[in-house]
Order: C-alpha cells, then structure tokens, then sequence
C-alpha cells in the first residue's frame, strides 16, 4: 500500500526521481525508546539483488499528539532540524545525513522507513532538477507563454538525460 501510494505521488516522484525503493520497514517506539544518532547505509538488500540508497524516507504513521518525544532529528547544513509530522505525511533525506530518534517520553510512535535510489546520484543535482520541476509546474498552472514553458522542460529533461544512470 505504501509503495503504491508513492508510486502515483506527483511531488514524490519529481524530489525523488526513484528508480528502485525498498520494501518499508516498520517501526513503533514505546515510551523510554529511541534511536541513536547514525546515518543509512550506502547499499540495502532487495529481496533480489542490492541498491544503492541515495535517500531515506520516513513516514509517519501515529497522530502526533498520541505520543510525546520521537522527534526524527536530522543535521541540515544550518545545523539539526526536528521532524514530527502528522500521521500519513512523509520526510525524504538524504541517506548520508546524520539522525536520530528523540526518545519517546509517552505513548507510542509508528513508522515506516524506506530507501531509495535516484536515477540522479547527485544530492545537488536532485535538488536543481527538482527546483526546475516545480518552477515548470508554477508556470504551467499560471498559463505562462507556451515558449517559456517549452524551454525550460526541454532543459529539464536535457539535464536530466546528462545526470541520470541508469
């Protein structure tokens, strides 16, 4: 059901441009549990054959007022950003980025966590890729000069095309 919702995910697909994810893994934290600060590995294994996982996801699967604590921090280049999202919504980071779960003082926190590999291995370039994308989007809804509008989705899938393996 998860990878199926993601599968059919606009925004998703354009911030991960995936071209294989991991089957998620299930967690649930109780009360005194966490999880100490560390990064993902760089390969996840499939049930057959291996990936690559560029991104990490996390989706929150319990109301956040049911439970009190179980913040996923992760360190951004401005420093660490705490993360408790309602139930159904979903983070994406990069795999290599150090985080951790707070400790959960009350009740119980639920997630699924998943791996993804881009078709774009470069962080940098996702995100160029990604601000394009949008900016394509922006301007297709606000019925921008056709011209335009062609130019800059013709870059896209240009740089795209120069960025991605297969």
């Amino acid at each position: 059901m998860v990878l199926d919702a993601l599968a059919h995910h606009p925004l998703f697909a354009a911030a991960a441009l995936a071209t294989r994810i991991s089957a998620p893994l299930f967690n649930r934290y109780g009360a005194g549990e966490t999880y100490g600060d560390h990064v993902d590995g760089a390969i996840r294994a499939l049930t057959r054959g291996r990936m690559r996982a560029d991104l990490s996801a996390t989706l929150f699967l319990s109301d956040p007022e049911s439970y009190e604590g179980g913040e996923l921090v992760i360190a951004m280049p401005g420093g660490e950003t705490a993360v408790k999202l309602a139930a159904g919504d979903m983070i994406l980071y990069a795999s290599g980025a150090r985080h951790r779960v707070t400790r959960v003082i009350s009740g119980t926190r639920e997630a699924a966590v998943l791996w993804i590999q881009s078709l774009v291995r470069g962080a940098e370039q996702r995100d160029m890729l990604f601000e394009l994308d949008q900016t394509v989007q922006a301007l297709r809804a606000e019925d921008a000069p056709a011209d335009a509008v062609l130019s800059l989705t013709g870059l896209y899938h240009n740089l795209l095309r120069l960025w991605s393996e297969p």
